[in-house]
């Protein structure tokens, strides 16, 4: 039985990842006018005069929404916000698993940006911070920008900043093996969505110089055919307005980094990239050139976003411990701080002894990893003064 077919015979089994289960006892009088009437009136009149008891009297400061318009779920495109449940429940198990976060789906039926926004911002009350998922570009871009602004809570856009923490620490740690500088290499970032343009840009303040960002009509330009944050994106890596596939970009390339589509790089691009390449090829389920075939054709290190491969890059290694870290130290937002915190925390957690070129992260399910990424991350948002007073 395939890997798919035994997940969806689990998924009947499971009927559901995830439950709520009670913190209190409810069995007896005494219980029931404790946890609920009449005692209860005392909290909530306690949060009435002064809502920021909310964080205290309640589970909110651990509880987060994993929220989705299932525009963009995974590599399965826009399938829908009821058919994007399983991946939002997975996420929600991770978060307690990892980073003991109290995660709930939420799954919007609408593509409507004010709409979704407006959605967020009812609901906003009730958690500790908000995690955006699986949303397609543009519009992803708009709803956490105005979220972010808008709210007094910590809101992340996992496939955007996530996914970038993650590719940072993979990169850094790879240049290490190879013997290379950041500020020296040629990346190319294939895929320029959501993720892609949040790695790319996440790269450069990491120190790339060197930079093209591929899209289906090829290396993006201040021009008509390329979305509004694309062209914005353009005018920075790309003054001189040069065009061409993505053949041509990864002609001497240090590193490709790929979230994209599958089996649309060849052996002869890889062959045609610098020495001891770099490929990270994380598109899902199927990556743009398989782990065997790049090695073969002369990539130094390869990692794809797959738990069945070395190296996976996957961003389930950081959104449990950003979260709670942010949750521990009462962040009012994420900020970028945070983020170099994160790409640190997972860069430190490799053991030594296993750092190799088929080891450059942790495991996703590498509870250390997690633990340092809440611990620098707390420290991160303290030092930065993002902290609820």
């Amino acid at each position: 039985m395939s890997i798919r077919d035994e997940s969806l015979k689990k998924h009947y089994e499971w009927q559901g990842k995830i439950e709520t289960v009670a913190r209190v006892p409810v069995g007896s009088k005494e219980d029931l006018s404790l946890a609920y009437t009449p005692g209860v009136a005392e909290p909530c009149m306690a949060i009435h005069n002064d809502i920021s008891k909310s964080f205290e009297l309640t589970r909110r400061w651990n509880t987060v929404p994993v929220i989705t318009d299932g525009t963009a779920i995974l590599g399965l495109g826009d399938i829908g916000p009821e058919a994007g449940m399983p991946v939002m429940e997975g996420k929600c198990a991770l978060f307690k698993a990892f980073g003991n976060v109290d995660a709930f789906p939420i799954c919007i039926k609408s593509k409507d940006t004010d709409e979704i926004i407006n959605t967020i911002k009812l609901i906003s009350g009730s958690f500790g911070g908000i995690n955006l998922e699986d949303i397609s570009a543009p519009r992803c871009f708009e709803i956490e920008k105005r979220l972010q602004e808008e709210l007094d809570i910590p809101v992340f856009h996992d496939d955007q900043h996530g996914t970038a923490i993650v590719v940072g620490a993979a990169l850094l740690n790879a240049l290490k093996l190879a013997d290379k500088k950041i500020e020296d290499v040629k990346v190319v970032v294939n895929g320029v969505g959501a993720a892609g343009l949040s790695i790319a840009k996440y790269l450069i303040s990491l120190g790339v110089k060197t930079m093209h960002a591929v899209d289906i009509k090829g290396i993006i330009d201040d021009t008509d055919e390329f979305n509004a944050p694309q062209r914005e994106f353009a005018r920075q890596i790309n003054p001189n307005h040069i065009r061409g596939t993505l053949k041509d970009a990864m002609v001497g390339a240090d590193v490709f980094v790929g979230v994209s589509a599958p089996k649309i790089v060849s052996q002869e691009m890889v062959k045609s990239m610098a020495p001891k390449a770099i490929v990270f090829a994380m598109a899902n389920p199927v990556p743009e050139i398989s782990v065997e075939e790049a090695l073969e054709a002369g990539a130094f290190i390869v990692g794809t976003g797959s738990s069945e491969k070395p190296n996976q890059v996957n961003n389930a290694l950081v959104f449990p411990g950003l979260f709670r870290g942010a949750l521990d130290a009462k962040a009012t937002k994420v900020n970028e701080e945070m983020y170099f915190a994160a790409t640190r925390a997972i860069m430190d957690s490799v053991d030594p002894s296993e750092f190799s070129r088929t080891h450059i992260l942790p495991y996703a399910w590498d509870q250390h990893a997690h633990d340092m990424v809440a611990k620098y991350v707390k420290e991160a948002a303290i030092k930065s003064g993002v902290t609820r007073k």
